[in-house]
């Protein structure tokens, strides 16, 4: 791979995992503030605009990094052979500092202090395992819609809208985000002392996805 592709690849990665955090973290403070304390419909908002900027952001940007976007789908794929370890790991550097840049971002638009830290706890046993039901549901997404020739942008996008309401964690699904959030006070944030965790049960979640899709392609027309 020459170095110019390479760069485009990066460019690639830390603007559609820029964008992605700047839309979680931005709707969820629109939300909040225009919901009136109503949660619920907080939550919706933020759903709705996170499954949308999946949609353009996977669209536009998959032809050119293929749209990873998250450490969770860079390991699955280097776990594929489809990348080698020092693009997965150039990849998943380049996912945190944008992702991190995207919530500063989205505090500034909304004339916020651009660094805080989250004391929203989001931990115990429920919230873990809701994170690796999230992450294997978004892996077996990305790798059978593949397999089907199937538009994943829209796949994912549906996915992770649902996965936002039928998981009690509303579906991180992905590192990268979950260490971006923990750098929000706001509606989105996650107390830094429970990102390991997290972490843990989505990595763990992605390579039993991985299992599972080898499992059930193995000897059809197609298999991995």
């Amino acid at each position: 791979m020459s170095g110019e592709t390479m760069t485009k690849r990066l460019l690639a990665e830390a603007a559609g995992t820029g964008f992605l955090l700047a839309a979680v973290v931005g709707s969820g403070i629109m939300g909040e503030t225009l919901a009136g304390g109503n949660v619920a419909i907080a939550l919706l908002a933020n759903t709705l605009a996170t499954g949308a900027i999946l949609v353009v952001l996977i669209a536009a940007f998959g032809p050119i990094s293929g749209a990873h976007f998250n450490p969770a789908v860079t390991l699955v794929f280097r776990l594929r052979g489809e990348i080698g370890t020092g693009v997965a790991a150039a990849y998943v550097a380049v996912q945190i500092v944008s992702g991190i840049v995207g919530v500063w971002i989205a505090h500034l638009m909304f004339d916020q202090a651009w660094a805080q830290v989250s004391v929203h706890a989001r931990t115990g046993p429920g919230q873990w395992l809701s994170e690796t039901v999230a992450t294997f549901g978004l892996i077996m997404t990305i790798l059978f819609g593949l397999r089907a020739k199937a538009n994943v942008a829209v796949l994912v996008g549906l996915y992770i809208t649902s996965a936002y309401w039928f998981t009690a964690s509303t579906s991180f699904a992905n590192p990268a985000v979950t260490i971006a959030r923990s750098l929000t006070g706001t509606f989105s944030g996650i107390a830094p002392p429970d990102v390991p965790g997290f972490i843990a049960a989505q990595f763990a979640g992605a390579v039993a996805a991985l299992a599972f899709f080898r499992l059930v392609s193995s000897g059809r027309s197609g298999a991995d």
